[in-house]
């Protein structure tokens, strides 16, 4: 209490004018599903010291006997269609595009293809789908489920060169962009012009946002905008047969007929490829704040996020939360990084921001709700950023997490939706579990009810995975929780849809996908059971 007094007078000021998302973050990876900036300086030479991953990727599968195999004709007929420069057979350039970010999965393809508009992947697919060929699309690969690389031979049809905007209204904010436009390019675009992605990703630097869309990506922002359901107006996309499907609306309001753009957010590419999307969003407002809060155990995280809903409301944007595990994490493993309240360690660390119009009453709106939190217990300290370094350097605590992750040794991660006032259960569940064979992580956006929870270990070891799982799917089930909150299933879940939806629901899916892609050649063995 007195050091927050005796210190708020120098730390509780607001950094205005340029919000965060205007700022380049300095990590690569976040925990949500796009993941990683394969472009970030440092990327090869810490993965390289990562020495005990391995591949998931055939494990228990096998190769659809009715997929033809590639031969020296279709490469010609691609070339006919893209150039031969944007028919890649190069092994190196192969290998990364085969390999997903973590080292995890890992296919066989021998063939990328680049289009670079609708008509082209519309060909690429019509042939594909007449020689049975399986495809893979593929944007900035950065999955954590091993959606977005071959499971086998497949051809991989990476959008990236797709990356024109197309259109933006300034009266009512809706982008029209190319499914390969990477997100951070979308950001300064749209910062330039006044507005803001409703969308925030620690990946933004390589994700796209045709990958965004096909994932259902939620990310930071989702508790102030909500999900890409809500935001996204309209798709154009590719069938399997080739044929083109413009859904491409502008339109807040539009009830006719059903609303299918929405088989195809989150359907992680298994029912058409997302070319083109238009997206509603908000004007950038000027005033934002962020404050880094220390809690003495999961129950006061619990009880603020409910009175910042409460008293902070409409200026609330993003609550999300660590232990005190993750953060010791990040401090050991990530460069330059500072613990914000020392030099106590607390339980539990909760990063609250604010996004307003009014850099005065939004300020003191803030400071009256964390001196009242502090006098009611809910707070044992905490600090606002000074200015957008500050600001930036706690962020980098929370979406370094994933990072300092890789950087410990093994890793099992699991992206889930659960109640949140039974969320932490789990973690605390799993220590119990596994005692000091593993390191048990929580961390997510609390304020939309979405666990990250990572064990952390030495070396991958099947001992361990078999403690984990199925124990960590029928706990969420029983909870009536969500096996992926935001990653979605891919290659990684496929098999344990059950334990969120019902054989009747997981049908009608199956019915779904035969009907839109009767060969089965988009993005297989991910999404559906392969049961079914």
């Amino acid at each position: 209490m007195q050091k927050w007094r005796a210190t708020r007078r120098l730390l509780l000021n607001s950094y205005s004018s340029k919000s965060r998302f205007d700022h380049p973050r300095s990590n690569p990876i976040s925990d949500h599903s796009t993941t990683i900036s394969r472009s970030s300086s440092g990327f090869e030479s810490w993965t390289s010291r990562i020495l005990h991953y391995r591949h998931f990727a055939t494990a228990m599968i096998q190769r659809n006997p009715s997929f033809s195999t590639l031969n020296s004709n279709d490469i010609n007929h691609f070339k006919g269609i893209l150039g031969d420069k944007n028919v890649i057979e190069d092994e190196d350039t192969l290998l990364s595009a085969n390999t997903d970010w973590m080292r995890k999965y890992k296919g066989s393809s021998k063939l990328l293809l680049q289009p670079r508009t609708t008509q082209e992947v519309s060909e690429v697919l019509k042939y594909c789908n007449s020689r049975r060929l399986a495809v893979v699309p593929q944007g900035g690969n950065t999955g954590v489920v091993g959606g977005s690389v071959p499971v086998f031979d497949e051809v991989i049809i990476n959008v990236g060169s797709m990356k024109q905007v197309i259109s933006l209204d300034k009266v009512s904010g809706v982008l029209v962009c190319e499914a390969g436009c990477i997100l951070e390019n979308l950001v300064s675009f749209l910062d330039n012009q006044g507005f803001i992605m409703p969308l925030d990703l620690g990946a933004k630097g390589s994700c796209q946002i045709g990958g965004n869309v096909s994932t259902n990506a939620g990310g930071l922002r989702l508790v102030r905008y909500g999900s890409l359901h809500g935001t996204v107006l309209g798709i154009e996309a590719v069938l399997a047969n080739g044929d083109v499907l413009d859904m491409l609306g502008t339109l807040r309001k539009d009830n006719t007929g059903y609303d299918l753009k929405h088989l195809f957010i989150g359907s992680e590419g298994s029912l058409g490829i997302v070319t083109k999307v238009s997206i509603l969003t908000p004007p950038k407002l000027s005033s934002v704040n962020l404050a880094f809060l220390a809690c003495k155990d999961y129950s006061s995280c619990q009880k603020l996020l409910f009175e910042a809903k409460r008293r902070l409301g409409e200026i609330l944007s993003a609550f999300e939360f660590l232990d005190n595990e993750s953060l010791n994490l990040a401090l050991n493993h990530l460069e330059g990084v500072r613990n914000p309240l020392p030099p106590a360690m607390h339980n539990f660390y909760v990063l609250i921001e604010t996004t307003g119009s009014d850099e005065t009453y939004d300020k003191e709106k803030l400071e009256a709700f964390l001196l009242r939190s502090m006098e009611v217990g809910l707070i044992s300290d905490g600090v606002i950023a000074q200015d957008i370094n500050q600001a930036s350097s706690f962020w980098r605590i929370r979406e370094g997490v994933p990072e300092a992750l890789m950087k410990a040794g093994a890793i099992y991660k699991y992206d889930l939706s659960l109640p949140v006032e039974t969320m932490y259960n789990l973690v605390e569940e799993m220590r119990t579990k596994l005692g000091n064979s593993a390191k048990v992580i929580g961390f997510g956006h609390l304020g939309d009810g979405n666990l990250h929870l990572n064990i952390s270990t030495p070396q991958y070891d099947d001992a361990i995975l078999a403690q984990i799982e199925p124990f960590v799917y029928e706990w969420t089930s029983k909870q009536r929780g969500s096996i992926s909150a935001e990653h979605g299933l891919g290659l990684m879940k496929a098999n344990k849809i059950f334990y969120s939806k019902s054989h009747e629901t997981v049908q009608l899916m199956a019915s779904i996908k035969k009907l839109m892609d009767p060969n089965g050649i988009l993005n297989p063995y991910k999404v559906l059971p392969h049961s079914i």
